[in-house]
């Protein structure tokens, strides 16, 4: 939590900087990833099933890990060995170009933020979910997690109220905070998840050097 008056002038800078408000924060929008290969899935589809998926199609292609829905609300994300069903919050955008993120709170260090402002919802055809992570000093958040074991070919289910849909990481890149995080921001080609969060050196609350970004395509 922000305990000091300091404390609450850096946050009130990183935010006038471009920040986001957060023990991890970060300024405005790395490209588009290129999209890795699907694993193979271990039960094929019926025939059935492989006609309906069009590329307009919101079918499922399994039963136990859906990669199309309807698009629906995120409200748990799991992490294999890193977090389970971990609450998604909505928080208004604190900045033009700057998504909200959890709050400072013991409870927010296990949470991550979605940006409803994007319009972008997982099951949409087209463009980035953005979703946000703090990381802590001391190394106790959900960021921190996903810097040490968040790596490309490992798998995200994201669950709403009753759907579902499972990813792959494609893509982690990092960047100078002073870059930006250009093509962050996109709504435009394949349907990605798109996680950031503080990295680098700590120069102070909420101010780190670094950002790195996962991004995530709908695979079994």
């Amino acid at each position: 939590m922000i305990r000091n008056r300091s404390v609450a002038l850096a946050v009130v800078l990183a935010v006038a900087t471009g920040g986001l408000v957060g023990a991890g924060a970060w300024s405005a929008p790395p490209s588009t990833p290129t999209a890795a290969a699907a694993e193979k899935l271990a039960t094929p589809p019926t025939t059935a099933a492989r006609a309906a998926l069009t590329p307009t199609s919101t079918v499922s292609t399994t039963a136990s890990c859906p990669v199309a829905s309807p698009r629906f609300r995120p409200r748990l994300i799991t992490m294999p060995r890193i977090i389970t069903n971990a609450r998604v919050v909505a928080p208004p955008r604190v900045a033009p170009k700057v998504p909200g993120a959890p709050p400072l709170t013991t409870a927010g260090k296990r949470m991550f933020a979605w940006d409803t402002k994007q319009n972008v919802w997982p099951g949409d055809l087209h463009g980035h979910v953005l979703l946000n992570a703090h990381v802590w000093p001391d190394g106790s958040a959900v960021g921190n997690w996903m810097l040490a074991k968040l790596h490309v070919g490992d798998r995200i289910v994201v669950k709403g109220t009753n759907r579902k849909m499972c990813y792959r990481v494609t893509k982690r890149v990092q960047v100078l905070a002073s870059v930006g995080l250009p093509g962050y921001y996109t709504k435009t080609g394949p349907p990605r998840l798109a996680f950031v969060t503080c990295s680098g050196k700590r120069l102070g609350p909420g101010v780190w050097t670094k950002r790195t970004v996962w991004y995530a395509k709908p695979s079994v």
